[in-house]
């Protein structure tokens, strides 16, 4: 099969695991990177045998690259995908989608008039962690799901990011930052949303980096920092969800828990492709662990991309697809509006459950 050029924009810390991993995967070749810094690109470039540096510019208007991958900040992914769509690339892009929905919407329909395909991260429901959650519950291993927790308890990222600014300015927070992960899983495992109850609130006005590039600076917090709320899917299914950036002691609560008719299983954190699965069934007193599928057990980020590019290849959906990135966006935004409004959310879109990886597959191919 013919092999797919890619090109990346954005090359910040993200980007390492990214250019990385797309020289593993038999279908994708790397061609070129680009960035706001030309060092910046010029140093990933250096770093992982990337032939070509260039601007956005010269990137975009490269006949031969087939998918620009946008590692820009989240303020920037609409812009830049409307760009290399505009320009004749199907796109992948860094989670969220976009900042908000109109962006979303104005990105899906662009792709749509061109015929190209946009997709987005998270892409780890395709680990062998959630792989394997996802594959129990079909077998019927917990029988019906009919409900779910799920958390992601934090202090913030202030104390350890180099330039945490953009976490607390619109775009940002818990949600946005880490919802794509819980969302996402609870989408592939349980299938589209229907209906979101939020309530949002924050602990601070004002935080301080500590971190040391910029150790000392205050920068206010424009944003909810805890979320809380409850989501019933299109299956009847019902979940709690809290994102918080406001839990400075610590927490031993679990990521995502499924609980079914005959059972309960415990879920890895979506933001990794492994982890641990474990189930209990009706009557028993114990935990048991699940071992994972094989697959993709350690961080993987560029499997997105691969698995557009055998879609472009060969016509099948993509899995990590826009229309599940949009999804998401509009259930993390109807926390929001749901807490502002305090009504429920009725949500307007909606999408298919992405179908498994299919088992047996040769390491780093996907078809």
């Amino acid at each position: 099969m013919k092999k797919v050029k890619v090109g990346v924009i954005g090359c910040g810390k993200i980007s390492s695991i990214y250019m990385e991993n797309c020289q593993k995967f038999e279908i994708l070749d790397l061609a070129a990177c680009a960035d706001m810094d030309p060092a910046r690109a010029a140093e990933q470039a250096a770093a992982y045998g990337i032939p070509n540096v260039y601007t956005v510019e010269q990137l975009l208007a490269d006949p031969e690259i087939e998918i620009v991958i946008n590692l820009t900040i989240p303020a920037a992914h609409a812009e830049i995908s409307l760009r290399a769509l505009e320009a004749g690339k199907h796109v992948y892009v860094e989670k969220p989608l976009a900042v908000t929905r109109e962006e979303g919407r104005k990105v899906l329909e662009a792709a749509r008039a061109k015929g190209l395909l946009v997709g987005s991260a998270p892409e780890t429901f395709l680990g062998a962690g959630i792989q394997t959650a996802l594959k129990m519950i079909e077998d019927g291993v917990i029988g019906r799901p009919v409900a779910a927790t799920s958390f992601m308890m934090s202090r913030g990222h202030e104390f350890w990011h180099p330039d945490p600014e953009f976490y607390y300015a619109a775009g940002g927070g818990p949600m946005f930052d880490m919802g794509p992960y819980y969302l996402t899983a609870l989408v592939q495992l349980l299938g589209p949303i229907r209906t979101v109850a939020g309530i949002t609130g924050k602990a601070l006005a004002e935080r301080t980096i500590t971190s040391e590039k910029k150790a000392g600076k205050k920068i206010p917090v424009d944003i909810p920092t805890h979320v809380a709320g409850t989501l019933q899917f299109s299956s009847g299914a019902i979940a709690t969800l809290i994102m918080s950036f406001d839990v400075f002691g610590g927490s031993d609560l679990p990521p995502i828990e499924i609980y079914g008719t005959e059972g309960s299983l415990q879920v890895p954190d979506p933001n990794t492709f492994g982890g641990t699965v474990k189930y209990r069934r009706t009557g028993e007193s114990e935990w048991r662990e699940q071992p994972l599928l094989p697959g993709y057990d350690q961080n993987t980020r560029g499997i997105g991309p691969a698995d557009m590019a055998y879609a472009i290849r060969t016509g099948r959906p993509h899995r990590a697809s826009g229309e599940l990135a949009y999804h998401v966006l509009e259930a993390m935004w109807a926390f929001h509006d749901s807490s502002d409004s305090q009504r429920f959310y009725e949500m307007e879109s909606s999408c298919g459950r992405p179908s498994p990886l299919p088992p047996g597959l040769a390491p780093y191919t996907l078809d």
